[in-house]
């Protein structure tokens, strides 16, 4: 196929769905629907409900990030301020880049995927819906958590990192760090879950058809991440749980003079700590394939080399961490291969952006919002990966390392990979989101402010480093010459504001206004999601889809496009086999329940229980084993339908 169709009468068998009586549709709506009222609101299970509100928690912990940045931006605006003292200059920091690393960036990409996957590949619901509803919750309550601590003079400060021996018992007394480490296990362990249900619903739940090798490029990222996640999460979960039985219990992993290691702590937390960035990172590279082909008319360019280059990324980000740690004790001769794979690693990225600007240099380009985005995404990404590569020389990296030139080669990287490539996705999915599309005029505003913005807030950093300004300093006095390029950082945090700003008008505005919902597939796409209308009802495919290609909606007209035979009246969904995706299984799926929640209250009342007394682990144990006793109790309803489905011929 050498390019998208042009109508949407041509576009396929998909984007008008299967003659269906309007009643078997309202009885699908009933049964998929979650239930009404509060309970029902405790209750729901449903994917796209889960996922709206892992977005909006997500972002308002963003915007939280966002308000300590600026304080710490003003308070290094000018030297000898005294806007805020060093102490809760430190927490702040500290609350910042925890809120960005653990209770936004990763978070928030499982968020989109757990709302996107299960319509881009044919499916009724994500894998296992309570557990999803279960993940959520964990995560609200830990990052609830740990604002209210702060809130209450319980910050940590020992920052993101919490590097110890500064983390220990002797040097961070106090609640501050064993709430944090208690977060990190609220997090982590949400991640994980989320990772179950998205790689079991990637494996089982694809339509007729989908093989792997006709996945949608953001369905590719978004399994590799997810078992990316299934390694790298443990590692932290079990630092920061020998960190907190150090302080609390009186262990000694930590604790040279009782045979510990304070590096051992660097080398759990950077295990995850450097493919985590790459958590971040690699979901974009999935927006992006979704935004480029569809702004450029025309199937992305080499498929299977941006397949191959997404699994290699996720190798080869397990044998970097040590690139942290160039400034400690590591010998010598390890950290050359360090070195060799920091410089690897650039090649499968490079590869994909070789492919996306094929696609764009040989296609018709549509300049819409979503892929002014995604262009300066090319640009600020490769500024960020140039220094990475400079960082990953040891002798320079020695001389820069604990500089505000890793801050500017941090920033580079994160907000470039995954922050700019995230708005893009905001735009382009906001209508499958909510049925409206977001204006034009303050989406460029957006992004012109945001992109200029960020440069100019952070770009100087890197001339900072140079010149020699630590990082992680609350005040510098004026002899350094640092104030001019501080107070130009400043303003130009001050501007990535007012973009943030922009866009919440925005979103609010297209509610207050409540234009009516386009029509399915506004933008002329070719994957699934955009079959189905717009926003999709609770059951997403009045009948499940049957795939012949990797852009459905571009494939012509003539072949087989449904499967028939799912009761109406039951939460029943296909299954498929992992690799061709032929037809399986017809199981049952759960229906809403408050034993998610339930759990989920009695899993933090263990968890903050514990920061206080080891007791809690056993007594809390009891409240959580009850839970989950109610969760998987089968109700005898379900087991009769469940009995009926399976004796239908």
């Amino acid at each position: 196929m050498s390019g998208r169709p042009e109508s949407a009468h041509e576009r396929g068998h998909l984007l008008d769905g299967p003659a269906m009586s309007p009643a078997v549709r309202d009885a699908l709506a009933r049964t998929w629907s979650d239930p009404p009222g509060v309970m029902g609101w405790v209750a729901a299970i449903n994917h796209k409900t889960i996922s709206r509100r892992f977005i909006t928690a997500t972002f308002a912990f963003f915007l939280l990030a966002g308000a300590l940045a600026l304080v710490m931006r003003l308070q290094l605006a000018e030297p000898a301020s005294h806007l805020v003292g060093p102490d809760l200059y430190d927490q702040l920091f500290t609350m910042h880049g925890t809120t960005m690393m653990f209770l936004f960036a990763v978070p928030v990409m499982q968020a989109v995927a757990t709302f996107i996957v299960p319509l881009m590949i044919g499916a009724r619901s994500v894998a296992f819906p309570r557990l999803n509803a279960y993940a959520y919750w964990i995560f609200l309550f830990g990052g609830l958590t740990l604002y209210v601590a702060f809130a209450l003079g319980w910050g940590p400060a020992a920052g993101w990192f919490a590097y110890t021996p500064l983390s220990g018992p002797d040097y961070s007394p106090g609640k501050g760090v064993d709430i944090w480490a208690q977060m990190i296990t609220f997090t982590e362990l949400s991640s994980l879950l989320e990772a179950v249900v998205l790689i079991t619903t990637i494996f089982k739940l694809r339509a007729p058809g989908m093989s792997l090798n006709r996945m949608p490029l953001f369905v590719w990222t978004t399994l590799v991440t997810q078992f990316m996640v299934l390694f790298a999460m443990p590692s932290v979960m079990l630092g920061s749980t020998a960190l907190i039985l150090d302080r609390l219990v009186g262990t000694h992993f930590y604790n040279p003079a009782k045979g510990g290691d304070v590096l051992l702590w660097q080398h759990l937390f950077w295990f995850f700590g450097h493919p985590e960035v790459y958590l971040i990172f690699i979901p974009p590279l999935g927006f992006i394939s979704s935004i480029i082909p569809t702004f450029s008319r025309r199937p992305v360019f080499g498929y299977p080399a941006m397949v191959l280059a997404v699994i290699a990324t996720a190798f080869l980000a397990f044998g970097l961490w040590v690139h942290h740690m160039f400034a400690t004790v590591v010998p010598e001769l390890g950290k050359s291969f360090f070195t060799a794979a920091s410089l690897m690693i650039a090649i499968p990225t490079g590869i994909q952006i070789f492919c996306w600007l094929a696609t764009l240099w040989s296609g018709r380009l549509n300049f819409r919002t979503p892929l002014l985005f995604v262009l300066a995404f090319f640009f600020i990404l490769v500024l960020g990966g140039l220094t990475g590569v400079m960082l990953g020389s040891v002798p320079l990296d020695l001389q820069v390392h604990d500089t505000y030139f890793v801050v500017a080669h941090l920033h580079y990287v994160v907000i470039g990979g995954a922050v700019f490539p995230l708005f893009g996705a905001f735009y382009y999915w906001f209508p499958l989101f909510t049925g409206r599309m977001l204006d034009e005029t303050l989406g460029r505003w957006n992004f012109w402010l945001f992109f200029i913005g960020f440069n100019v807030a952070f770009f100087p950093m890197h001339l900072l480093g140079l010149h020699g300004m630590p990082r992680r300093v609350w005040t510098y006095p004026p002899e350094m010459g640092w104030g001019p390029l501080n107070m130009m950082a400043t303003l130009g945090a001050w501007m990535i504001a007012a973009s943030v700003l922009v866009f919440l008008l925005n979103v609010l505005e297209t509610y207050r206004r409540g234009t009516a919902r386009p029509d399915r597939d506004p933008w002329g796409a070719g994957t699934l999601e955009w079959s189905v209308p717009l926003p999709p009802p609770p059951h997403n495919f009045d009948a499940l889809p049957v795939v012949y290609g990797r852009d459905p909606l571009w494939e012509p007209v003539g072949q087989p496009s449904c499967v028939a035979g799912l009761a109406a009246d039951s939460r029943e969904v296909l299954t498929t086999t992992v690799l061709d995706a032929q037809l399986d299984t017809r199981p049952l799926f759960p229906s809403p329940s408050i034993w998610p929640f339930v759990s989920a209250i009695a899993t933090t009342v263990l968890f903050i229980g514990s920061v206080f007394t080891p007791w809690a682990v056993v007594w809390g144990a009891f409240p959580v084993a009850a839970a989950l006793i109610g969760w998987f109790w089968p109700s005898r309803h379900e087991n009769r339908r469940a009995v009926e489905l399976e004796q239908r011929p």
